[in-house]
């Protein structure tokens, strides 16, 4: 109702049509939250379906994961100015990538002896 109250104080806009706003925006907000939410893995759907708005969990879902963006612009910068990236570093990049739902891979891939290669590493999952 502070909605509603906050928009009637405008005088903008009619009981009726406030109420409609929103009524329409909860709707939408239900919707899209359940969208995310449901393209979320089983574990992460249990830490992320206390987000009571779209907002609030596409927020703490930015948070969480746009920091690990930030090593792309970064690689790409490397390779831009002519720099090579030591292939280990590129795998184990690669394996923290993995989802949170492949950790008894990630480890396995961590503690093997032999190093691998990129190209191990994209063959190794799809015999898995």
């Amino acid at each position: 109702m502070s909605r509603i109250g906050s928009l009637k104080d405008l005088g903008e806009v009619d009981e009726v049509t406030a109420f409609t706003a929103v009524k329409a925006w909860k709707h939408s907000d239900f919707l899209w939250r359940n969208y995310i939410l449901n393209g979320l893995s089983d574990v992460l759907y249990k830490v992320y379906s206390a987000k009571k708005t779209t907002k609030e969990l596409w927020t703490s879902l930015n948070h969480k994961y746009k920091a690990e963006d930030e090593l792309q612009p970064i690689n790409h910068g490397i390779l831009a100015e002519g720099m090579m990236i030591n292939e280990s570093f590129q795998v184990a990049t690669i394996i923290e990538k993995l989802p949170h739902a492949w950790n008894d891979f990630k480890n396995y891939l961590k503690h093997k002896r032999k190093e691998m290669s990129v190209e191990d590493l994209i063959v190794r999952p799809q015999i898995e």
